[in-house]
């Protein structure tokens, strides 16, 4: 199958069931078309009893789509950059260190928090999976996606310092967390002894030269922008940046989507949009980049829901999978009490602040995409599985009731 008849046929889908979502389901957008697709591919595996012709060729879709690649790889670079064009600069700075807190502690806390409970668990369902596999897990599973904490945060009205803080940990957490999954994954294959040093320079390659590359681009970026008045142009050279800068991270193994997010925020500041674009180009960069995330995200959830052709059904896997969902909630609220509390009377935080990010804090396409990379030795099927409940769940059933919550403990600060 051609890569342009699987992009078409993953538009066409998208925008039938964004369609259906939007006439009659009435759900926030990331959520409808997961629950839409999830119900169009259960129905594909019911009507395979009688004629699997559907199911055959949904099968072969999936099986033509590297989803790791293509998320991790080109997707997550547009859709972090249009998500930080539009973050609040100033805000951000403010509460750059809790937010710093819980992207590092924080992740690396949950990482091990995780680990060790769902060690726990499979010992009590007879599972015998080694601890490390189980730290690898932890590692998958613990950043929250900034793309689906996006999608939702802009729909909840949640107050702009409780916003900022689950969204700017979201933009950064996945850096931290690819390099405690990289560094966990090269121990479990065997036979690789990782030490601090190593530990230490794998993170300043991959997350210092993310941030560096991307001020830099950035930078090059806006001083271009200012030359020049004419916003056809100016948006390409965003386009370019975004292609460009992409590659050039890949090329020097350092981390894109860091890059991407650091450049997003330098062009998105108010100085450098005032001093570098017209009342015109802005509009039309902000539209630009937004029709960029909405058709991603779009295309993104549907892969998402279709992904489950990939599953191993095993009642025992979707029952480790039901168990583990409490637990990675335990995990994560304990992850954040530290920093929460050493931040918390000198930057007013939101009452419960802790529960609600813990809530808010929203597993997607990322896991899935890390969980794919796994080896059969590391119990890749059980866990494909079991990321998918969480992600299923935390999409669905956080991601519609997170509101609610903001609403109970913080809505006299809306």
């Amino acid at each position: 199958m051609s890569y342009f008849v699987i992009a078409t046929v993953l538009v066409v889908l998208s925008a039938i069931f964004g369609y259906i979502n939007i006439r009659f389901i009435k759900l926030p957008s990331s959520i409808g078309l997961m629950v839409v697709t999830i119900v169009f591919t259960l129905a594909v595996l019911g009507i395979s009893f009688f004629d699997d012709t559907l199911l055959i060729k949904e099968k072969e879709l999936i099986n033509s789509i590297d989803f790791k690649t293509v998320l991790l790889d080109i997707m997550l670079s547009f859709l972090l950059f249009a998500g930080a064009l539009h973050t609040n600069f100033q805000q951000l700075k403010i509460h750059r260190k809790p937010i710093i807190a819980f992207a590092t502690l924080g992740t690396v806390t949950s990482t091990f928090l995780s680990g060790a409970f769902v060690y726990f668990a499979f010992q009590l369902l007879g599972f015998d999976v080694a601890f490390i596999y189980c730290l690898l897990f932890g590692a998958l599973i613990s950043p929250t996606d900034p793309i689906a904490v996006l999608g939702i945060m802009k729909k909840v009205g949640a107050p702009k310092k409780l916003e900022i803080k689950i969204v700017g940990e979201s933009l950064f957490n996945d850096g931290v967390g690819v390099v405690i999954f990289l560094t966990i994954y090269q121990i479990a294959k065997g036979g690789v002894e990782i030490s601090a040093l190593e530990i230490g320079k794998l993170f300043l390659i991959e997350v210092v030269g993310g941030l560096s590359l991307g001020l830099i681009l950035g930078w090059i970026t806006y001083k271009l922008l200012k030359t020049i008045d004419d916003y056809d142009t100016e948006v390409i050279l965003t386009l370019a940046l975004v292609m460009g800068g992409t590659v050039l991270a890949q090329k020097l193994h350092v981390s894109a989507p860091l890059a991407m997010v650091t450049a997003g925020l330098l062009i998105g500041t108010e100085k450098v949009r005032s001093s570098s674009m017209s009342e015109t180009t802005e509009l039309y960069l902000d539209k630009f980049w937004e029709l960029i995330d909405v058709l991603l995200n779009t295309i993104l959830f549907v892969m998402i829901g279709m992904e489950i052709l990939v599953l191993t059904f095993d009642t025992s896997y979707i029952i480790a999978g039901c168990l583990v969902v409490p637990l990675l909630l335990f995990a994560r609220y304990f992850s954040l009490i530290l920093p929460t509390k050493l931040y918390a009377k000198k930057l007013d935080f939101v009452p419960k602040t802790s529960m609600i990010m813990t809530w808010g804090g929203l597993r997607g396409g990322i896991s899935i995409a890390l969980a794919l990379s796994l080896t059969p030795l590391m119990q890749r099927e059980l866990f494909l599985v079991i990321t998918y409940i969480v992600v299923v769940f935390s999409i669905i059933v956080q991601g519609l009731s997170v509101g609610k919550l903001i609403q109970r403990y913080a809505g006299k600060t809306l």
